[in-house]
């Protein structure tokens, strides 16, 4: 019979993470404000095996679950019956009148925020304009814009194109050059990228890149302030008329751009609708500046802290199975995305447990990334393992759809900057400040010397 879990006490849903203070074991009492701690975002894992030797699926509150083991996690994803309730839980955090505002009103009309049948109609018109096919297709657009702006680095660094990087250092401070990894890297490839599939200026990226991370704060699970909600709604309005007249101007002249393969997107007869469109075109910046940003700082730092694995990559660059395998790897050791939430529609049994209708599951998909039921010494980066199956872009029908573009953006980046510096190194990995998120994980800002 497969077990329930029993209800405990506490506050309602909504108040925002930490929203239960305790979580008894047979141990000891689990103090669930670490979730919101400083040594939480710095080092999640700890908590993370706790939670995972506690239990397949453990209760927060009444009606609230958490689990981090993959098999339990895996299947969930995979379970129609597993689902989607964004404004509702937009509503409890924040008020009914809330779930109007700009920012949620257009996260709403995104894909990820929907279930079946509107998530399998708009799904499938996106796939028309992004399948793999033609993500391959942007293959040159992804290794030309990351060389560019290598390039550009070093040329704001000194450092000639062509030039090889010593690994000693000379007398003179300029010899040994710094700059920011994450502000002069991680954070406009994807913007850059994004704004060539769009066909838009990537003097536009900025701004844009900027708005798209106000409005991303919206997406985590602790309410944002006052000062904060506001900016995210006036993001989310600076956005959407960007992108209005981007695609009156598409649906005019049409191009060989996304935004001009969306607007003729048809299945079955069904088409986007104007709102459809830009919402889930802001989607891609989110996603792209937030993630894929925050992934590759997340894989320099593990590298930087595994010098036997990155000496291994560094040897290999010019294999590209070599690399696909290490990002894989880093994808698992050290994911951007480390929570995601559904809800049970009906009772839902998987993996020996049962989850009631109407509860809330917290999906640690970090900590299923580093199951030891799935993964040998999981705690240790391994570039030379099979970093499959891998809960890294999620699963089910709210797979990632941008899986192969982000990999093909991680690989040429950290290829690419591992080619480019040869003597990378990292000024200080013990003064990180990272995000203070619960389901993002990410560096402010990664300090690099190029010898």
């Amino acid at each position: 019979m497969a077990r329930r879990p029993a209800d405990i006490n506490g506050p309602k849903f909504g108040t925002g993470i930490p929203f239960v203070p305790l979580l008894k074991t047979k141990k000891k009492v689990m103090n669930f404000e670490s979730f919101a701690s400083p040594a939480f975002f710095t080092n999640p894992y700890p908590l993370y095996d706790q939670i995972r030797s506690a239990g397949a699926l453990l209760p927060l509150g009444r009606n609230i679950f958490v689990t981090g083991h993959f098999a339990v996690i895996d299947a969930l994803l995979r379970d129609r019956r597993m689902g989607k309730t964004y404004l509702q839980s937009v509503e409890a955090r924040y008020g009914e009148a809330a779930t109007q505002d700009p920012v949620f009103q257009a996260l709403s009309r995104t894909f990820l925020m929907m279930n079946p049948p509107a998530h399998t109609r708009l799904r499938a018109l996106l796939m028309q304009a992004f399948n793999r096919k033609q993500v391959e297709g942007l293959r040159e657009i992804v290794e030309t814009t990351t060389q560019a702006l290598l390039d550009r680095i070093g040329d704001k660094l000194g450092d000639k194109l062509g030039d090889k990087l010593g690994d000693n250092p000379g007398d003179n401070p300029g010899d040994n050059p710094e700059f920011d990894l994450i502000a002069d890297f991680a954070l406009p490839l994807p913007v850059e990228i994004i704004c060539r599939l769009l066909n838009i200026p990537a003097a536009d990226g900025v701004a844009l890149g900027t708005a798209a991370s106000r409005l991303a704060s919206a997406l985590d699970l602790a309410p944002l302030n006052a000062t904060q909600l506001a900016a995210a709604n006036q993001a989310a309005l600076e956005l959407e008329a960007y992108f209005q007249t981007v695609v009156a101007q598409r649906r005019a002249h049409p191009g060989e751009d996304l935004i001009s393969s969306l607007l003729g997107a048809e299945d079955d007869g069904a088409t986007l609708s104007e709102a459809e469109i830009i919402s889930n075109v802001i989607l891609l910046f989110v996603a792209g500046h937030e993630t894929t940003s925050n992934m590759i700082g997340n894989s320099m730092i593990a590298l930087f802290r595994a010098p036997a694995e990155l000496a291994r990559l560094k040897s290999q660059l010019s294999d590209a199975t070599a690399v696909s395998q290490a990002v894989a790897e880093c994808l698992r050791y050290d994911g951007a995305v480390q929570m995601v939430v559904r809800t049970a529609f009906e009772d839902v049994t998987v993996e020996d447990v049962t989850v009631p209708r109407g509860s809330i599951v917290f999906m640690l998909i970090g900590a299923a990334n580093r199951d030891p039921a799935v993964y040998t010494d999981p705690d240790r980066l391994d570039l030379a393992r099979d970093a499959t199956p891998s809960l890294a872009f999620g699963g089910g029908i709210h797979y990632c759809l941008g899986t192969r573009l982000a990999t093909l953006e991680l690989e040429s980046a950290i290829a690419g900057v591992l080619a480019r510096f040869p003597a990378l190194q990292p000024v200080d990995l013990d003064q990180l400040s990272w995000h203070r998120r619960n389901n993002l994980r990410g560096v402010e800002t990664l300090r690099v010397r190029t010898r």
